[in-house]
């Protein structure tokens, strides 16, 4: 990819390790990392919301520090925080460790989970897309459709741009296509601009989503904590997250009971608890 490089430093505020979010993020499907040179750097390709280009990142870390390296043809700064955002970097976290304090369900599993930052989507447009593409399929399905479109119709390894999207002639199952094409439109629109949604309340920013053609419920909530990695969103529509409250808290205990513990990190605690889940039923991260 040739343009230009950019570095910038970011001081972390409270507990954060790249290692394990990089671990965390190997194994989660719709964003794999690629070409990882066997260091202890974090690299992406992804495509940037401001100007809908083409970017690469290398994250490194150094105590609390992130060093941030970005490149391409862009604006390299929008790209730099960007790049904040889905490592959740950005987030102040210094408050995270008393909600470990009151609640010994959450204490374990960030112990089990040593500096964990929940690694989201590029962005939310790529999170709508891939809502979009793993409606009614297998996970591996909806993974092959999008390392299709990626290796046909992207730009250096990201995602294809909304414009590009939306021109395409695809041939999908079902109505992804004509969903796809709208999640390309409310992308250029402006709709699902990450910085928009994180700034909003988490529920009125899952309610801009649902205006969005063909996304869901849980669709909105993958966007808007997933994609927009907003910190403090408590998932509705998650069946899997249920099970695991259910099973640590006791069979009586609901998501709003216990997740009172949690603000302002809802989303970061669900994410926790989703991840010892997956570990313990499939040896897996994500």
């Amino acid at each position: 990819m040739t343009g230009r490089e950019q570095s910038a430093v970011r001081e972390v505020a409270g507990p954060w390790s790249l290692a394990t979010s990089r671990i965390f993020w190997e194994g989660f499907a719709p964003a794999a990392l690629r070409d990882q040179a066997g260091d202890a750097a974090l690299r992406t390709v992804f495509l940037t919301e401001h100007d809908w280009t083409a970017a690469t990142a290398t994250v490194r870390q150094d105590g609390a520090t992130a060093h941030l390296t970005v490149a391409g043809t862009g604006d390299l700064e929008a790209a730099a925080t960007q790049v904040a955002r889905f490592l959740s970097l950005d987030v102040d976290g210094r408050g995270w460790p008393a909600v470990g304090g009151r609640d010994p369900v959450i204490g374990a599993a960030q112990r089990a989970l040593p500096g964990l930052r929940p690694c989201g989507f590029h962005s939310p447009y790529e999170a709508a897309a891939w809502a979009v593409l793993s409606q009614r399929v297998s996970i591996p399905q909806a993974a092959r459709l999008r390392t299709g479109l990626i290796t046909r119709h992207g730009d250096h390894g990201a995602f294809p741009a909304p414009a590009r999207l939306r021109a395409l002639e695809l041939d999908l199952p079902g109505r992804k296509a004509e969903y796809l094409h709208a999640v390309a439109e409310a992308a250029l629109d402006g709709l699902l601009d990450g910085g928009a949604l994180r700034s909003l309340d988490p529920d009125a920013a899952i309610a801009r989503v649902r205006q969005v053609k063909g996304l869901g419920p849980f669709a909105a909530e993958l966007v808007v904590l997933r994609g927009a990695n907003h910190p403090d969103g408590l998932p509705r529509h998650e069946a899997r997250l249920d099970a695991e409250i259910a099973e640590r808290y006791g069979a009586g205990a609901t998501r709003d009971q216990v997740a009172s513990a949690w603000r302002p990190y809802r989303t970061w605690a669900a994410v926790h608890l989703r991840v010892l889940r997956e570990q313990r039923i499939r040896g897996a991260v994500f």
